[in-house]
C-alpha cells in the first residue's frame, strides 16, 4: 500500500511544473472559464463553427438552442468531470491503489445495472433511474470491499482490485441478462445508448435533479481534501493525528458515489475520467490532496467538456461521449506510459 505522497505518478515534462500550485491552479480555473464560454458557441448551427455574437444577439432560435440545450449540456459535462476525478482521487488516496477508479469497484457497473433495471421494470423515469443507480452503485462499492476482506489471497491492494473486479463481471453478467429480456424496439435500444455515454438529452430539469447531490458530495471532498493525506495512512497512524478513520473514509465514499451515480444516471457509461485525470492533477500539483483535488477536479471538467465538444460538433450525427473519452483516456495513459519508460531507461 502506498501513502499520498509516495503513491505512483506518470511522470510528464518538467517544464510543466515551473509555476507554483496556487498560481497554476488560478490560472487552470481561467481556462476552464474561457473554455465554457467558447464551448456555448461552437457548434453546428448555422454552419459548423462558432455562433458569433452578432447571429446571438438577433437569431432567436440560436438563442433557444444556447440557453436551453447547450447550457444544460455543458453544465452537465462540467459536473460530470470534476465529480469522476474528485471521485477518482478519493478512491485513490483511501484505498491506496493507483489503479482505483468507480469502474474498478463496482461502483460503475452497479449503477449501470441499476439503470437499466429502471428503465426495464420501472418506467425509466429521470428520478426513478437515477435512486436505482445510486443504490446499486453502493452495493457494487459494499460487495467489493467486503469481498476484499473475505479473500485469502495476496495484500489488500491485489485483494480489492480482484474483488472489485469480480464485483464487477457479475454486474456486467446481470447486465447483459436484462439486455436479453429487454423490449427490442424501445428499451434495448435506450440502455444500449445509454451504455455507450452521452449528453444529447440533457435538460435542465435533468441537471436540476441531480445538481443538489453533485454539489453536496464535491463539497464535502474538497473541504476533507486535507484529511485524504492523514487517511491514506494506515489506521493507526490516522487515528494516532486525530483521525477517525473508519468514519471519515465512509463519509468521503459515500460523498463519491452518490454524485458518481446521479451523473452516471444521465450521462451514461463515461470512462477513463476517474483514472487518468487524476494521476495528471498530482504529477501538475504534487502528491498534497489539498492541491491535488482542485486541480483533478478542474482538469477533469475542462477534459470531459472539450471531448464533447467533439462529440457535438465533428460529424453530424453524434459521437458518443464515453466513446471519446475512453480514446482519449487510453492515448494519454499510453503516451504517459512510453514517456516514462524512456525517461527511466535514460
Amino acid at each position: 500500500m502506498f501513502p499520498a505522497s509516495k503513491l505512483p505518478i506518470l511522470h510528464l515534462p518538467a517544464f510543466i511544473l515551473i509555476l507554483p500550485v496556487k498560481r497554476f491552479l488560478t490560472i487552470l480555473a481561467f481556462a476552464l472559464l474561457a473554455i465554457f464560454v467558447l464551448s456555448a458557441l461552437v457548434g453546428r448551427y448555422p454552419v459548423p463553427g462558432f455562433l458569433s455574437f452578432e447571429r446571438l444577439t438577433q437569431d432567436e432560435l440560436a438563442q433557444r438552442l444556447l440557453f436551453n440545450l447547450r447550457l444544460p449540456r455543458l453544465l452537465t459535462a462540467l459536473l460530470l468531470g470534476m465529480t469522476l476525478s474528485a471521485a477518482g482521487v478519493v478512491f485513490q488516496l483511501l484505498f491506496s491503489n493507483p489503479l482505483v477508479e468507480p469502474g474498478f469497484l463496482g461502483v460503475s457497473q452497479g449503477a449501470a445495472f441499476g439503470a437499466a433495471l429502471s428503465i426495464i421494470f420501472f418506467g425509466g423515469s429521470a428520478l426513478v433511474t437515477q435512486t436505482s443507480a445510486a443504490v446499486f452503485a453502493l452495493l457494487g462499492l459494499g460487495i467489493s470491499y467486503l469481498l476484499a476482506h473475505r479473500l485469502r489471497y495476496g495484500g489488500w491492494v491485489l485483494r480489492l482490485v480482484l474483488a472489485g473486479i469480480a464485483v464487477s463481471a457479475l454486474f456486467s453478467a446481470g447486465l447483459g441478462l436484462l439486455k436479453y429480456i429487454a423490449d427490442p424496439l424501445t428499451q434495448l435500444p435506450e440502455i444500449t445508448f445509454w451504455l455507450l455515454g452521452g449528453l444529447a438529452s440533457l435538460t435542465w430539469g435533468k441537471l436540476l435533479s441531480i445538481l443538489p447531490i453533485a454539489i453536496a458530495g464535491l463539497t464535502v471532498i474538497y473541504l476533507y481534501r486535507w484529511r485524504l493525506n492523514l487517511l491514506s495512512l494506515n489506521e493507526q497512524t490516522s487515528f494516532s493525528l486525530g483521525v477517525a478513520p473508519g468514519r471519515e473514509r465512509w463519509l468521503l465514499i459515500f460523498a463519491a458515489v452518490l454524485p458518481t451515480a446521479a451523473l452516471i444516471s444521465v450521462s451514461g457509461m463515461v470512462g477513463w475520467v476517474g483514472l487518468i485525470i487524476p494521476h495528471i492533477a498530482r504529477r501538475l500539483s504534487g502528491a498534497d490532496a489539498q492541491f491535488s483535488l482542485p486541480a483533478a477536479m478542474l482538469l477533469g471538467g475542462v477534459f470531459t467538456m472539450l471531448c464533447d465538444d467533439l462529440a457535438r460538433t465533428l460529424l453530424a450525427g453524434e459521437i458518443p461521449l464515453g466513446v471519446l473519452t475512453s480514446l482519449f483516456g487510453a492515448l494519454i495513459f499510453l503516451a504517459l506510459m512510453i514517456f516514462q519508460q524512456t525517461r527511466s531507461r535514460r
